[in-house]
């Protein structure tokens, strides 16, 4: 099995097909989104291929570390940023293919008009440790 985090984006990404921000949906349209997003992580629950998942508010702030004794430094909120994290899936699957597949599973959920959106997400593994040579 390998761990792979699914990225969506509020923008950043391509442009979606159904290319209408959520801000601009009817209550009913964000529900059905929702509400896909719960049954497809609790399909991958039942399956053993779901970690973890959430949803991220467009606020934010970068944050540096500016030396000893001193307070972080922050930016923000994104202030000169196209690209802003809407919200993560790590997945546990067997392989990139089956990480794939459920990328666009997901990119299919309903956006305005009840249509799916056709929206991007980055597909990114779980950096893992080189494995131990032995002679």
């Amino acid at each position: 099995m390998a761990k792979y985090l699914l990225l969506k984006h509020y923008r950043g990404a391509p442009a979606s097909v159904n290319d209408v921000p959520m801000d601009r949906w009817t209550p009913a349209e964000i529900e059905a989104h929702m509400r896909y997003m719960r049954d497809f992580a609790d399909r991958l629950e039942s399956t053993g291929e779901f970690v973890d998942g959430q949803a991220l508010a467009p606020e934010g702030a970068w944050v540096r570390y500016d030396g000893e004794g001193k307070p972080p430094v922050t930016d923000g909120p994104f202030a000169e940023t196209k690209d802003l994290i809407a919200g993560w899936m790590i997945i546990d699957v067997d392989s990139y293919d089956r990480a794939v597949e459920l990328a666009g599973e997901l990119s299919a959920a309903p956006g305005a008009g009840g249509k799916p959106i056709h929206e991007w997400l980055e597909v990114r593994p779980f950096l893992t440790a080189p494995p131990t040579v032995t002679e």
